[in-house]
């Protein structure tokens, strides 16, 4: 007999077929006590423990593994008596193994013990030898140890108390031990890819999850049934994700965020999972295009602009990259609001994303947890010790649905997972107690409509409570199910910093400091500097603002109503900051007052973003420019102090969202030229195209590619508004938020100008015009009235230009309502030139740029943000660059009124004063924001090297092998833009955190 003494090992050949390793049933497994045994056949082995274990130590998974040599049957053989947890799969599972490992099993035997068995197998070497050899001993030993002990990242009881995650105990199986063998034999398959397989589990979710007739079905009952097909695949490699970083147990990162822009899943899910073109096989012979059924989909619009789809954008890297990783968000019932255009301006709409059902996520019913609001605070004795205690007058709880994020490439698929705000049950028997029902009903409408509403009018005081009961009811249930898993395989919170990064995306969830404190002190019992010392090294802040007038504040009158304790808090944090500050800085009270976290003036508040400063062990900047304006203006004292905290880590975008699903005829002609589509995920080597970029065929198949998109951009406008454009035409691109700071209105006053010019030529000069169709679009938000005056003014001039025969196809001006992810999937592809135009110094960073970069778009641009790294990149020749620079826009601003107007500005600003679109009223207040000295975004002051860079992207454009030559560079060099770059970047320099990939 040979004792065995290793517990652990690593091998990807058994993940080959499907290994199930459901979680444990104990809250702390321990790990597995090894088994001295020197027993002859039929006798029981004699249990021993490891050195410096108790012999009494019970295991989650094994028990116990013995092996001898011995006679059976006349035959010799060895003997592996197993005593482990019953658990669904696990038999087959063991004898898999043996299969592995080429090993034959002569004999088996089981016997049940409540949810323990014991089985028994005579196995022999594929000669039909017994097994002698030590070292082969150990490694079948390794096998069945690291088969049987594979845990979970399940969500394990907590207890009912703390209203934790309950997970109810399998019944023992014992007499139905072959209905148990069967299920154990049912679960243990993946499912399969094949056009047949598809079908089959297409057809049964039209009719058992669906429930309509698989013979009478539309093309929304198939994509409903489509897309549960493929969320069943997601969640099988969710699970052994889960399971192996539980097994592994590798420091995590924990990103949140308050907005994700996620778009649609579907296309995305299926070319990450590899199984695009199965599925487009599966659906045709069934009467189906993927196509059509693709855009059954609503939008998933948990955001806006660019902070929220780069959340989304970076969970989609975080799994390709394998890296660990979890997203925390809020579950909004009404997303974003749907803008309707009705006579040219915009109505708002609630966005009902969740009428028909989200097949994308899993809602965990019994992952709840206590989210407290307003109350008390008082002081006790806990062992000598003074505690506070927090007493709340409302609870809600918070209620998870996960959705699963799949990595390309990879088997990783990490989580998502957006809390839903519901009734305590506490407070609903209070009421019903009372026979209050109306009451009851009532509370339960207010407690779910913290997670209603993504942006809820913060100009009231109720609005502002609301708000900020939505940062702390997400901040709150994240740290509450973050300390949970960490504890669930941890008991010393010295290991937390070891085991947990928590990301703040911009201010939003800058109250998880306040959180996590709360937490260690008030309930884990740790003293303050100890918490402090945690608090400090697990914490890192990304900011997205610009001006100081953007940075989050928050009433300390409804803080301390809403948080009392949190408040609390904060203030002993500001106090200990600003005695540490005094004995760096002196008494500078200037600086001191700057940067204090309490801000002392007519509304007393707390500065969100200098919380997430002093708490934070990284501040990170999302461009270069974006990084100088932190160091010098924004931020300045604090980078003074501590320069070591700040970094920058350009934002990016996945090429997988925005050139294979969107764009997957460019996909298609980059593998092709590159000889692979290792690019997919090794974006550096889109270079590699440069040495293509004169190739006289490269060229044309590229020109065939951007044609066919802007032929589906054209036809997308034709049904949309009934405006047929040529396609001859440069298609020029605006799509984004509206605001004043993006200058939209400096794109409509030069589309004016070049409608005035048109008009004022002969017919021979009108030949040498080059045709534009002009497109825009985005959404302003519903109180901000100027922004909403410039989408009126588009419609204003695009009726007047459309509808005029003298301008015919040489100008059309089109605005694309109700603008999300799903419309710029469509719309960037099919653009020729791209506008991103802001007042230098504005944008911090620019994702949209990038996207129209990847998709060989060529920019016309401001110095600002992100674009100064992408002239590096591609070069100044290869974009169209205008306007003041960064440090030229102060000196402007102070001239104003003195500064010289430029005339071809003056006319066209005239032209709207004077009615010549109509709704002379109207626009006067629009008119009144750039003309004389109130032009702060120096729209006047840039509009004649707009100009020029528009004349400049005419003359390109005329030469066509030109401009195809700088589209593909456009293409060749977007590789550094990407959010695999991004996030690789954080998890090295910010976060300390390792790639954990798990096998096939």
């Amino acid at each position: 007999m040979s004792a065995l003494y290793s517990s652990t090992f690593l091998t990807t050949t058994l993940h080959q077929p499907k290994l199930s390793f459901p979680p444990p049933f104990t809250k702390n497994p321990i790990p597995p006590s090894i088994l001295l045994c020197s027993a002859s056949h039929g006798t029981k082995p004699v249990r021993a423990s490891c050195a410096g274990e108790p012999a009494s130590t019970t295991s989650a998974a094994a028990e116990a593994i013995a092996v001898e040599n011995s006679d059976s049957d006349g035959s010799e053989s060895t003997l592996f008596v197993i005593r482990a947890r019953n658990r669904i799969g696990l038999l087959q599972v063991i004898t898999r193994v043996f299969k592995v490992l080429g090993l034959r099993i002569d004999k088996a035997s089981v016997e049940f013990e409540g949810e323990f068995f014991i089985k028994k197998f005579f196995v022999t070497d594929s000669n039909g030898n017994k097994i002698v050899d030590g070292e082969s001993l150990e490694r079948i030993r390794n096998a069945l140890m690291e088969a049987i002990d594979g845990g979970g990242d399940g969500d394990v009881s907590v207890g009912v108390a703390t209203r934790g995650v309950v997970v109810r105990r399998p019944p023992a199986f014992g007499e139905r031990r072959a209905k148990a063998e069967r299920m154990f034999a049912l679960m243990d398959r993946f499912l399969k890819n094949d056009p047949i397989s598809l079908q089959k589990d297409i057809l049964n979710h039209v009719e058992y999850t669906v429930a309509r007739s698989r013979f009478s079905f539309d093309d929304f009952e198939a994509y409903q049934g489509l897309s549960h097909s493929v969320r069943d695949r997601l969640i099988e490699r969710w699970h052994d994700t889960q399971l192996y970083f539980k097994r592994k147990d590798p420091k995590r990162v924990y990103f949140l965020s308050l907005e994700y822009l996620m778009g649609r899943s579907l296309s995305n899910s299926v070319i990450n999972l590899g199984i695009r073109d199965e599925y487009a096989e599966a659906l045709s012979q069934l009467g189906f295009e993927f196509e059509v059924l693709a855009e059954q989909e609503g939008d998933a619009a948990l955001g806006n602009g660019g902070l929220a789809r780069l959340s989304a954008c970076q969970m989609d890297s975080l799994a390709t990259l394998d890296y660990p990783a979890w997203g925390y968000g809020l579950r909004y019932q009404y997303g974003l609001f749907r803008q309707l255009i009705l006579d040219g301006f915009q109505h708002e709409q609630p966005d009902y994303w969740l009428n028909f059902g989200n097949p994308w996520e899993i809602e965990r019913i019994h992952v709840t947890y206590p989210v407290k609001f307003y109350g008390t605070v008082e002081e006790e004795l806990l062992n000598g010790k003074k505690c506070k205690v927090w007493i709340p007058g409302e609870m809600v709880e918070a209620v998870a649905y996960d959705n699963p994020i799949p990595g390309y490439g990879t088997r990783n698929t990490i989580t998502l997972r957006l809390w839903a705000a519901k009734p305590s049950d506490q407070y609903d028997m209070e009421s019903y107690n009372t026979g209050d029902y109306i009451n009851a009903v009532v509370n339960r409408q207010k407690a779910e409509t913290i997670s209603s509403v993504l942006y809820p009018d913060d100009r009231s005081h109720q609005g502002k409570e609301l708000r900020l009961k939505q940062q702390y009811f997400f901040v709150s249930a994240s740290i509450q199910d973050i300390i949970r898993r960490f504890k669930d395989a941890h008991d010393n919170f010295d290991e937390f910093q070891e085991k947990v990064a928590l990301q703040l995306n911009d201010t939003h969830p800058s109250l998880a400091i306040s959180e996590v404190m709360r937490v260690l002190v008030d309930e884990e019992n740790l003293d303050w500097s100890r918490a402090w010392g945690i608090v400090c090294k697990i914490f890192s802040f990304t900011t997205h603002t610009v001006l100081a007038e953007g940075l989050e504040k928050i009433p300390v009158d409804l803080l301390g109503s809403l948080l009392p304790r949190h408040l609390e808090i904060i203030y002993d944090i500001n106090f200990n900051f600003v005695e540490e500050l005094k004995k760096r800085i002196g008494m500078d009270y200037n600086r001191l007052s700057r940067m204090s976290i309490v801000e002392d003036g007519a509304v007393k508040s707390i500065r969100s973003a200098n919380l997430s400063i002093v708490c934070s062990h990284t501040v990170n900047g999302v461009s270069r420019v974006h990084f100088e304006l932190l160091k010098t203006k924004l931020f300045k004292d604090f980078y003074e102090l501590w320069p070591e905290k700040f970094q920058y880590k350009t934002n990016g975008v996945t090429q997988r969202r925005w050139i294979v699903v969107s764009n997957p005829s460019l996909c298609g002609l980059i593998s092709k030229w590159l000889g692979t589509e290792a690019w997919i995920r090794n974006v550096d080597l889109l270079t590699g195209l440069r040495e293509y970029a004169a190739n006289a065929d490269l060229q044309q198949e590229w020109k065939m590619v951007r044609k066919v998109n802007k032929m589906r951009l054209a036809e997308y406008i034709e049904a949309m508004s009934g405006l047929k454009v040529c396609l001859d035409a440069m298609f020029d691109v605006q799509i984004k938020r509206i605001h004043e700071y993006k200058r939209q209105l400096l794109n409509i006053l030069g589309i004016i100008h070049r409608y005035d010019c048109i008009k004022s030529m002969n017919e021979s000069d009108r030949r040498k015009v080059v045709p534009r169709v002009c497109i825009t679009g985005g959404k302003a938000a519903p109180g901000y009235e100027i922004a909403k005056k410039i989408i009126k003014l588009c419609h204003a001039v695009a009726e007047k230009i459309n509808n005029d025969n003298d301008v015919g196809d040489l100008l059309k001006l089109v605005f694309i309502p109700d603008y999300n992810v799903s419309v710029a999937e469509l719309v960037i592809p099919g653009a020729d030139l791209s506008q991103h135009i802001s007042t230098a110094g504005h944008e911090a960073s620019g994702t949209g740029s990038m996207k129209f970069l990847m998709n060989g778009s060529l920019l016309l641009a401001t110095a600002d943000g992100s674009t100064v790294e992408i002239i590096e990149e591609i070069g100044a020749e290869n974009l169209f660059l205008f306007g003041a620079k960064v440090d030229e826009v102060p000196m402007l601003r102070e001239k104003g009124t003195d500064m010289r107007v430029n005339l071809q500005f003056a006319r066209v600003v005239r032209m709207i004063r004077d009615g010549y679109f109509g709704f002379q009223d109207y626009f006067e207040s629009l008119c009144d924001t750039v003309d004389g000295g109130s032009d702060f975004y120096l729209l006047g002051s840039d509009f004649g090297s707009y100009l020029e860079a528009q004349a400049a992207a005419d003359k390109a454009f005329v030469d066509q092998e030109k401009w195809t030559r700088m589209s593909i560079l456009s293409t060749a060099g977007s590789g550094r833009f990407s959010s695999d770059r991004t996030i690789q970047d954080y998890a090295e320099n910010t976060w300390g955190i390792e790639r954990c990939r798990c096998p096939f």
